[in-house]
Protein backbone atom coordinates (compact mmCIF):
# COMPACT_ATOMS: atom_id res chain seq x y z
CA UNK A 1 0.00 0.00 0.00
CA UNK A 2 1.77 3.34 -0.83
CA UNK A 3 2.67 5.61 1.80
CA UNK A 4 1.28 8.84 0.67
CA UNK A 5 -2.33 6.79 0.73
CA UNK A 6 -4.96 9.60 2.22
CA UNK A 7 -5.87 9.84 5.90
CA UNK A 8 -9.40 8.98 5.11
CA UNK A 9 -8.70 5.55 2.93
CA UNK A 10 -6.49 5.05 6.19
CA UNK A 11 -9.30 5.74 9.00
CA UNK A 12 -11.97 3.94 7.07
CA UNK A 13 -10.40 0.94 7.68
CA UNK A 14 -9.76 1.11 11.08
CA UNK A 15 -12.44 -0.99 12.51
CA UNK A 16 -13.46 1.20 15.59
CA UNK A 17 -13.81 4.01 13.31
CA UNK A 18 -16.11 2.33 11.09
CA UNK A 19 -18.21 1.39 13.61
CA UNK A 20 -18.88 4.95 15.18
CA UNK A 21 -18.33 6.45 12.08
CA UNK A 22 -15.96 8.87 13.72
CA UNK A 23 -13.45 10.69 10.75
CA UNK A 24 -9.80 12.17 10.68
CA UNK A 25 -9.79 14.80 13.17
CA UNK A 26 -12.39 14.00 15.16
CA UNK A 27 -10.74 11.49 17.20
CA UNK A 28 -9.11 13.84 20.25
CA UNK A 29 -12.45 15.96 20.30
CA UNK A 30 -14.80 12.52 20.86
CA UNK A 31 -12.21 11.65 23.31
CA UNK A 32 -12.61 14.61 25.47
CA UNK A 33 -16.49 14.61 24.95
CA UNK A 34 -16.56 10.94 26.40
CA UNK A 35 -14.53 11.96 29.48
CA UNK A 36 -16.67 15.59 30.01
CA UNK A 37 -19.99 13.31 29.99
CA UNK A 38 -18.69 9.88 32.16
CA UNK A 39 -17.63 12.26 34.23
CA UNK A 40 -20.87 14.33 34.94
CA UNK A 41 -23.17 11.44 34.72
CA UNK A 42 -20.89 9.60 37.26
CA UNK A 43 -21.51 12.59 39.37
CA UNK A 44 -24.91 12.51 39.17
CA UNK A 45 -25.40 8.51 39.22
CA UNK A 46 -23.54 8.22 42.84
CA UNK A 47 -26.22 11.02 44.02
CA UNK A 48 -29.34 9.89 42.32
CA UNK A 49 -29.88 6.80 44.59
CA UNK A 50 -29.49 9.21 47.50
CA UNK A 51 -32.17 11.04 46.17
CA UNK A 52 -34.44 8.56 45.30
CA UNK A 53 -34.00 7.16 48.88
CA UNK A 54 -34.78 10.56 50.18
CA UNK A 55 -37.72 11.52 48.72
CA UNK A 56 -39.32 7.72 49.33
CA UNK A 57 -38.29 8.47 53.19
CA UNK A 58 -40.22 11.99 53.15
CA UNK A 59 -43.23 10.00 51.77
CA UNK A 60 -44.45 9.47 48.63
CA UNK A 61 -47.62 11.99 49.16
CA UNK A 62 -44.91 14.70 49.69
CA UNK A 63 -43.50 14.04 46.06
CA UNK A 64 -45.54 16.74 44.27
CA UNK A 65 -44.74 19.61 46.69
CA UNK A 66 -40.87 18.74 46.11
CA UNK A 67 -41.76 19.12 41.82
CA UNK A 68 -43.33 22.07 42.57
CA UNK A 69 -40.66 23.64 44.67
CA UNK A 70 -38.25 21.98 41.64
CA UNK A 71 -39.76 23.89 38.93
CA UNK A 72 -39.27 27.18 41.44
CA UNK A 73 -35.71 26.43 41.78
CA UNK A 74 -35.49 25.99 37.70
CA UNK A 75 -37.34 29.66 37.06
CA UNK A 76 -34.76 31.04 39.83
CA UNK A 77 -31.45 29.66 38.37
CA UNK A 78 -32.38 30.16 34.73
CA UNK A 79 -32.15 33.99 34.47
CA UNK A 80 -28.32 34.26 36.34
CA UNK A 81 -27.36 31.64 34.40
CA UNK A 82 -28.53 33.75 31.21
CA UNK A 83 -26.51 36.67 32.74
CA UNK A 84 -23.30 34.47 32.78
CA UNK A 85 -23.81 33.78 29.20
CA UNK A 86 -24.09 37.11 28.47
CA UNK A 87 -20.95 38.38 30.02
CA UNK A 88 -19.10 35.53 29.73
CA UNK A 89 -17.13 33.37 27.32
CA UNK A 90 -18.22 29.09 27.44
CA UNK A 91 -14.80 28.80 28.66
CA UNK A 92 -15.61 30.62 31.86
CA UNK A 93 -19.55 30.15 32.51
CA UNK A 94 -19.35 26.97 32.06
CA UNK A 95 -16.56 26.05 34.92
CA UNK A 96 -18.30 28.46 36.82
CA UNK A 97 -21.44 26.63 37.22
CA UNK A 98 -20.54 23.13 37.60
CA UNK A 99 -18.20 25.09 40.65
CA UNK A 100 -21.17 26.29 42.08
CA UNK A 101 -22.65 22.84 42.22
CA UNK A 102 -19.61 21.87 43.72
CA UNK A 103 -20.02 23.70 46.77
CA UNK A 104 -23.38 23.12 47.19
CA UNK A 105 -22.71 19.08 47.17
CA UNK A 106 -19.91 20.12 49.90
CA UNK A 107 -22.56 22.19 51.92
CA UNK A 108 -25.32 18.98 52.24
CA UNK A 109 -21.80 16.62 53.09
CA UNK A 110 -20.98 18.91 55.59
CA UNK A 111 -24.98 19.20 56.77
CA UNK A 112 -25.61 15.71 56.85
CA UNK A 113 -22.30 14.79 58.84
CA UNK A 114 -22.86 17.57 61.57
CA UNK A 115 -26.79 17.25 61.25
CA UNK A 116 -28.84 15.35 64.45
CA UNK A 117 -30.96 12.53 63.08
CA UNK A 118 -34.06 14.21 63.10
CA UNK A 119 -32.98 16.82 60.55
CA UNK A 120 -32.40 14.06 57.68
CA UNK A 121 -36.09 13.91 56.97
CA UNK A 122 -35.69 17.86 55.91
CA UNK A 123 -32.50 17.77 54.81
CA UNK A 124 -33.37 15.17 52.15
CA UNK A 125 -36.10 16.60 50.83
CA UNK A 126 -33.83 20.09 49.94
CA UNK A 127 -31.46 18.13 48.83
CA UNK A 128 -34.30 16.19 46.65
CA UNK A 129 -34.87 19.46 45.20
CA UNK A 130 -31.92 20.26 44.87
CA UNK A 131 -30.50 17.16 42.76
CA UNK A 132 -33.24 17.43 40.73
CA UNK A 133 -32.16 21.23 39.74
CA UNK A 134 -28.56 20.24 39.49
CA UNK A 135 -28.90 16.75 36.90
CA UNK A 136 -30.60 19.01 34.40
CA UNK A 137 -28.82 21.73 34.15
CA UNK A 138 -25.02 20.70 34.49
CA UNK A 139 -26.31 18.06 31.85
CA UNK A 140 -27.82 20.69 29.54
CA UNK A 141 -24.93 22.62 29.40
CA UNK A 142 -22.97 19.66 28.59
CA UNK A 143 -25.07 19.32 25.53
CA UNK A 144 -25.18 22.87 24.78
CA UNK A 145 -21.80 22.72 24.52
CA UNK A 146 -21.38 19.55 22.04
CA UNK A 147 -24.15 21.44 19.75
CA UNK A 148 -21.74 24.68 19.98
CA UNK A 149 -18.81 22.20 18.36
CA UNK A 150 -20.49 19.65 16.34
CA UNK A 151 -22.36 19.99 13.35
CA UNK A 152 -25.61 18.01 12.86
CA UNK A 153 -23.87 16.23 9.72
CA UNK A 154 -21.18 15.04 12.68
CA UNK A 155 -24.28 15.03 15.22
CA UNK A 156 -26.17 12.37 13.46
CA UNK A 157 -22.83 10.48 13.12
CA UNK A 158 -21.07 11.13 16.45
CA UNK A 159 -24.01 11.76 19.42
CA UNK A 160 -25.04 8.46 20.22
CA UNK A 161 -21.58 7.39 20.63
CA UNK A 162 -21.10 10.42 22.82
CA UNK A 163 -23.75 9.69 24.93
CA UNK A 164 -21.80 6.22 25.57
CA UNK A 165 -20.20 8.16 27.58
CA UNK A 166 -22.86 9.06 29.93
CA UNK A 167 -23.87 5.66 29.97
CA UNK A 168 -20.34 4.58 31.52
CA UNK A 169 -19.69 7.31 33.49
CA UNK A 170 -23.99 6.22 34.77
CA UNK A 171 -22.71 2.63 35.40
CA UNK A 172 -19.95 3.85 37.14
CA UNK A 173 -21.76 5.82 39.30
CA UNK A 174 -24.44 3.58 39.72
CA UNK A 175 -21.94 0.66 40.95
CA UNK A 176 -20.19 3.03 43.17
CA UNK A 177 -23.49 3.64 45.12
CA UNK A 178 -24.99 0.15 44.93
CA UNK A 179 -21.84 -1.34 46.20
CA UNK A 180 -21.38 1.23 48.67
CA UNK A 181 -24.20 2.10 50.09
CA UNK A 182 -24.49 -0.22 53.32
CA UNK A 183 -20.95 0.54 54.41
CA UNK A 184 -20.34 4.24 53.48
CA UNK A 185 -22.30 7.44 54.97
CA UNK A 186 -24.14 9.08 52.46
CA UNK A 187 -21.77 12.55 52.88
CA UNK A 188 -19.03 10.08 52.17
CA UNK A 189 -20.59 9.61 48.51
CA UNK A 190 -21.52 13.17 48.38
CA UNK A 191 -17.36 14.21 48.55
CA UNK A 192 -16.75 11.75 45.21
CA UNK A 193 -19.32 13.54 43.39
CA UNK A 194 -17.06 16.48 43.99
CA UNK A 195 -14.26 14.88 42.24
CA UNK A 196 -16.00 13.93 39.44
CA UNK A 197 -17.02 17.33 38.88
CA UNK A 198 -13.82 18.77 38.66
CA UNK A 199 -12.64 16.42 36.23
CA UNK A 200 -15.39 17.31 33.73
CA UNK A 201 -14.49 20.50 34.09
CA UNK A 202 -10.87 19.74 33.12
CA UNK A 203 -12.22 17.55 30.36
CA UNK A 204 -14.38 20.43 29.09
CA UNK A 205 -11.67 22.93 28.75
CA UNK A 206 -9.60 20.04 26.86
CA UNK A 207 -12.67 19.98 24.64
CA UNK A 208 -12.66 24.43 24.41
CA UNK A 209 -8.93 23.75 23.44
CA UNK A 210 -9.66 21.75 20.45
CA UNK A 211 -13.08 23.22 18.55
CA UNK A 212 -11.37 25.21 16.23
CA UNK A 213 -9.36 22.39 15.04
CA UNK A 214 -12.63 20.33 14.72
CA UNK A 215 -14.12 23.06 12.99
CA UNK A 216 -11.51 22.34 10.26
CA UNK A 217 -11.73 18.38 10.04
CA UNK A 218 -12.90 17.05 6.56
CA UNK A 219 -16.74 16.46 6.81
CA UNK A 220 -18.24 13.80 4.40
CA UNK A 221 -15.92 13.48 2.24
CA UNK A 222 -15.78 16.90 1.13
CA UNK A 223 -13.27 19.68 1.44
CA UNK A 224 -15.11 21.91 3.83
CA UNK A 225 -14.44 22.01 7.68
CA UNK A 226 -16.92 20.17 10.20
CA UNK A 227 -18.42 23.78 10.84
CA UNK A 228 -19.78 24.11 7.51
CA UNK A 229 -23.52 23.61 6.41
CA UNK A 230 -25.11 24.69 9.29
CA UNK A 231 -25.56 28.17 8.81
CA UNK A 232 -25.35 28.94 13.09
CA UNK A 233 -22.15 30.94 13.77
CA UNK A 234 -20.13 27.98 14.44
CA UNK A 235 -17.03 30.23 13.42
CA UNK A 236 -17.25 31.76 16.79
CA UNK A 237 -15.19 30.25 18.90
CA UNK A 238 -15.03 29.53 23.14
CA UNK A 239 -13.60 33.54 23.43
CA UNK A 240 -16.78 34.94 22.06
CA UNK A 241 -19.12 36.48 24.67
CA UNK A 242 -22.46 35.41 23.40
CA UNK A 243 -24.40 38.35 24.28
CA UNK A 244 -28.15 38.86 24.06
CA UNK A 245 -30.77 39.40 26.65
CA UNK A 246 -31.19 38.10 30.19
CA UNK A 247 -34.64 36.89 28.92
CA UNK A 248 -34.05 35.83 25.49
CA UNK A 249 -34.67 31.99 26.30
CA UNK A 250 -38.48 33.07 27.34
CA UNK A 251 -38.86 35.11 24.30
CA UNK A 252 -36.92 33.56 21.64
CA UNK A 253 -38.67 29.93 22.53
CA UNK A 254 -42.24 31.43 22.57
CA UNK A 255 -41.66 33.05 19.16
CA UNK A 256 -40.44 30.12 17.56
CA UNK A 257 -42.77 27.22 16.54
CA UNK A 258 -39.79 25.01 16.05
CA UNK A 259 -38.81 25.87 20.07
CA UNK A 260 -42.78 25.45 20.68
CA UNK A 261 -42.90 22.05 19.49
CA UNK A 262 -39.28 21.01 20.66
CA UNK A 263 -41.09 22.18 24.41
CA UNK A 264 -44.07 20.39 23.45
CA UNK A 265 -42.00 16.95 22.71
CA UNK A 266 -40.20 17.58 26.05
CA UNK A 267 -43.35 18.28 27.92
CA UNK A 268 -45.30 14.99 26.64
CA UNK A 269 -42.01 12.66 27.45
CA UNK A 270 -41.94 14.55 30.79
CA UNK A 271 -45.62 13.86 31.90
CA UNK A 272 -45.02 9.94 31.54
CA UNK A 273 -41.93 9.31 32.43
CA UNK A 274 -43.28 11.00 36.07
CA UNK A 275 -45.97 8.39 35.78
CA UNK A 276 -43.70 5.58 35.51
CA UNK A 277 -41.53 7.28 38.64
CA UNK A 278 -44.28 7.89 41.16
CA UNK A 279 -45.24 4.12 40.46
CA UNK A 280 -41.22 2.69 41.22
CA UNK A 281 -41.67 4.95 44.06
CA UNK A 282 -44.46 2.78 45.62
CA UNK A 283 -43.02 -0.37 44.49
CA UNK A 284 -40.07 0.55 46.32
CA UNK A 285 -41.93 1.77 49.51
CA UNK A 286 -43.98 -1.39 49.89
CA UNK A 287 -41.31 -3.95 48.67
CA UNK A 288 -38.43 -2.65 50.43
CA UNK A 289 -38.86 -1.12 54.14
CA UNK A 290 -35.42 -0.36 54.61
CA UNK A 291 -33.50 2.32 53.51
CA UNK A 292 -30.64 0.88 52.27
CA UNK A 293 -31.96 -1.52 50.72
CA UNK A 294 -34.34 1.23 48.93
CA UNK A 295 -30.85 2.65 47.68
CA UNK A 296 -29.73 -0.15 46.82
CA UNK A 297 -32.74 -1.36 44.79
CA UNK A 298 -33.02 2.09 43.07
CA UNK A 299 -29.24 1.86 42.25
CA UNK A 300 -30.07 -1.76 41.03
CA UNK A 301 -32.51 -0.27 38.57
CA UNK A 302 -30.10 2.33 37.21
CA UNK A 303 -27.41 -0.28 36.57
CA UNK A 304 -29.91 -2.09 34.48
CA UNK A 305 -30.65 0.89 32.26
CA UNK A 306 -27.24 1.92 31.85
CA UNK A 307 -25.93 -1.57 31.05
CA UNK A 308 -28.84 -2.22 27.83
CA UNK A 309 -28.31 1.83 26.87
CA UNK A 310 -24.07 1.04 26.37
CA UNK A 311 -25.17 -1.60 23.72
CA UNK A 312 -27.33 0.25 21.78
CA UNK A 313 -25.68 3.27 21.89
CA UNK A 314 -22.19 1.73 20.63
CA UNK A 315 -24.05 -0.65 18.03
CA UNK A 316 -26.86 0.81 17.32
CA UNK A 317 -27.85 4.64 17.28
CA UNK A 318 -26.06 5.97 14.37
CA UNK A 319 -26.90 3.23 12.26
CA UNK A 320 -30.47 3.77 13.30
CA UNK A 321 -30.56 7.35 12.59
CA UNK A 322 -29.18 7.29 9.54
CA UNK A 323 -30.91 4.67 8.56
CA UNK A 324 -34.36 6.13 9.57
CA UNK A 325 -33.65 10.23 9.81
CA UNK A 326 -34.61 12.52 12.50
CA UNK A 327 -38.02 12.13 12.58
CA UNK A 328 -38.39 8.26 12.58
CA UNK A 329 -35.52 7.66 15.47
CA UNK A 330 -37.25 10.53 17.85
CA UNK A 331 -40.73 8.68 17.14
CA UNK A 332 -39.60 5.36 18.07
CA UNK A 333 -39.88 6.14 22.43
CA UNK A 334 -43.37 7.53 21.74
CA UNK A 335 -44.19 4.28 20.01
CA UNK A 336 -42.82 2.16 22.78
CA UNK A 337 -44.13 4.35 25.37
CA UNK A 338 -47.80 4.06 23.76
CA UNK A 339 -47.55 -0.10 23.64
CA UNK A 340 -45.96 -0.16 27.42
CA UNK A 341 -48.63 1.83 28.50
CA UNK A 342 -51.36 -0.52 26.95
CA UNK A 343 -49.62 -3.37 28.42
CA UNK A 344 -49.48 -1.78 31.70
CA UNK A 345 -53.52 -1.13 31.51
CA UNK A 346 -53.90 -4.72 31.14
CA UNK A 347 -51.02 -6.70 33.54
CA UNK A 348 -50.32 -3.69 36.03
CA UNK A 349 -47.72 -5.75 37.63
CA UNK A 350 -44.35 -5.22 39.57
CA UNK A 351 -42.59 -6.83 37.10
CA UNK A 352 -44.25 -5.48 33.98
CA UNK A 353 -43.62 -1.62 35.39
CA UNK A 354 -40.28 -2.29 36.32
CA UNK A 355 -39.66 -4.08 32.96
CA UNK A 356 -41.12 -0.87 31.10
CA UNK A 357 -39.32 1.43 32.87
CA UNK A 358 -35.99 0.13 32.24
CA UNK A 359 -36.73 -0.22 27.91
CA UNK A 360 -37.98 3.32 28.14
CA UNK A 361 -35.18 4.59 30.24
CA UNK A 362 -32.69 2.88 27.80
CA UNK A 363 -34.81 3.67 24.75
CA UNK A 364 -34.31 7.45 25.98
CA UNK A 365 -30.86 7.76 26.76
CA UNK A 366 -29.72 5.30 23.90
CA UNK A 367 -31.50 7.05 21.13
CA UNK A 368 -34.10 9.72 21.56
CA UNK A 369 -31.73 11.91 24.13
CA UNK A 370 -28.78 12.19 21.86
CA UNK A 371 -30.60 12.90 18.87
CA UNK A 372 -33.17 15.47 20.43
CA UNK A 373 -29.93 17.46 20.73
CA UNK A 374 -29.82 17.14 16.61
CA UNK A 375 -32.32 19.84 16.92
CA UNK A 376 -30.57 22.23 17.81
CA UNK A 377 -28.13 22.19 15.57
CA UNK A 378 -29.74 24.06 13.07
CA UNK A 379 -30.65 26.88 15.57
CA UNK A 380 -28.62 30.55 16.49
CA UNK A 381 -25.58 30.12 19.09
CA UNK A 382 -27.67 32.18 21.57
CA UNK A 383 -30.82 29.77 21.40
CA UNK A 384 -28.36 26.67 21.67
CA UNK A 385 -27.32 28.47 25.52
CA UNK A 386 -30.65 30.13 26.79
CA UNK A 387 -33.30 28.68 24.83
CA UNK A 388 -31.82 25.40 25.27
CA UNK A 389 -31.45 25.85 28.73
CA UNK A 390 -35.04 26.99 29.52
CA UNK A 391 -36.33 24.20 27.78
CA UNK A 392 -33.85 21.43 29.17
CA UNK A 393 -34.91 22.62 32.92
CA UNK A 394 -37.87 24.80 33.17
CA UNK A 395 -40.73 23.36 30.78
CA UNK A 396 -38.98 19.55 31.94
CA UNK A 397 -39.78 20.50 35.45
CA UNK A 398 -43.12 21.91 34.08
CA UNK A 399 -43.67 18.48 32.97
CA UNK A 400 -42.72 16.86 35.55
CA UNK A 401 -45.38 19.31 37.77
CA UNK A 402 -48.43 18.28 35.35
CA UNK A 403 -47.46 14.74 36.09
CA UNK A 404 -46.82 15.05 39.30
CA UNK A 405 -50.25 17.40 40.26
CA UNK A 406 -52.23 14.97 37.83
CA UNK A 407 -50.93 11.38 38.79
CA UNK A 408 -52.35 13.08 42.18
CA UNK A 409 -55.56 14.28 41.31
CA UNK A 410 -56.20 10.57 39.47
CA UNK A 411 -55.31 8.67 42.73
CA UNK A 412 -57.25 11.23 44.44
CA UNK A 413 -60.25 10.27 42.56
CA UNK A 414 -60.02 6.93 43.51
CA UNK A 415 -57.95 5.57 40.36
CA UNK A 416 -55.32 3.12 40.20
CA UNK A 417 -52.68 2.13 38.22
CA UNK A 418 -54.27 0.76 35.34
CA UNK A 419 -56.15 3.85 34.92
CA UNK A 420 -53.19 6.05 34.76
CA UNK A 421 -52.17 3.92 32.29
CA UNK A 422 -55.15 4.61 30.07
CA UNK A 423 -54.48 7.74 30.22
CA UNK A 424 -50.89 8.01 29.35
CA UNK A 425 -51.45 6.21 25.73
CA UNK A 426 -53.22 8.95 24.27
CA UNK A 427 -50.35 11.47 25.35
CA UNK A 428 -47.50 9.33 24.25
CA UNK A 429 -49.75 9.56 21.04
CA UNK A 430 -49.46 13.23 20.84
CA UNK A 431 -45.90 12.92 21.73
CA UNK A 432 -45.41 10.69 18.60
CA UNK A 433 -47.26 13.44 16.23
CA UNK A 434 -44.98 15.95 17.33
CA UNK A 435 -41.21 13.50 17.11
CA UNK A 436 -42.09 13.37 13.35
CA UNK A 437 -43.27 17.09 12.80
CA UNK A 438 -40.00 18.03 14.70
CA UNK A 439 -37.65 15.72 12.31
CA UNK A 440 -39.21 17.13 9.10
CA UNK A 441 -38.40 20.68 10.31
CA UNK A 442 -35.24 20.13 11.23
CA UNK A 443 -34.41 18.44 7.82
CA UNK A 444 -35.91 21.61 6.34
CA UNK A 445 -33.74 23.77 8.57
CA UNK A 446 -30.61 21.97 7.88
CA UNK A 447 -30.33 21.46 3.90
CA UNK A 448 -31.75 25.83 4.13
CA UNK A 449 -28.97 26.43 5.86
CA UNK A 450 -26.58 24.19 3.33
CA UNK A 451 -27.97 26.03 0.86
CA UNK A 452 -27.13 29.67 2.38
CA UNK A 453 -23.70 28.34 2.95
CA UNK A 454 -23.33 27.30 -0.88
CA UNK A 455 -24.74 30.29 -1.73
CA UNK A 456 -22.38 32.50 0.17
CA UNK A 457 -19.33 30.45 -1.03
CA UNK A 458 -20.19 30.71 -4.03
CA UNK A 459 -20.41 34.61 -3.96
CA UNK A 460 -17.11 34.74 -2.72
CA UNK A 461 -15.31 33.31 -5.29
Amino acid sequence: MPASRPAAAAASENPFARLIGVRPGEGPALAWSWAYIFSILAAYYVLRPIRDQMGVAGGIENLPWLFTATLVGMLALNLPFAWLVKRMPRARFVPLTYRFFASNILLFALTLYLAPPDWEVWIGRVFFVWLSIFNLFVVSIFWATIVDVFSTEQGKRLFGFIAAGATLGAIAGSATTALLARNVPTWGLMLCAVVLLEAAVFSMRGLARLSERLRQAPSAGTGQGSGQGTGQETGQGTGHVIGGSVFAGITRTLASPYLLNICLFLLLFSVTSTYLYFEQAGIAKRSFPDRAAQTAFFASVDLAVNVLTLGVQVFLTGRIVARLGVGLTLAILPALSILGFAALAAFPTIAAIVGFQVLRRAGNFAISRPIREVLFTVVAREDRYKAKSFIDTVVYRLGDQLGAWSFTGLAALGLGSAAVSLVAVPLSAAWLASSLWLGRAQEKRHAAAVRDDASGYADGI
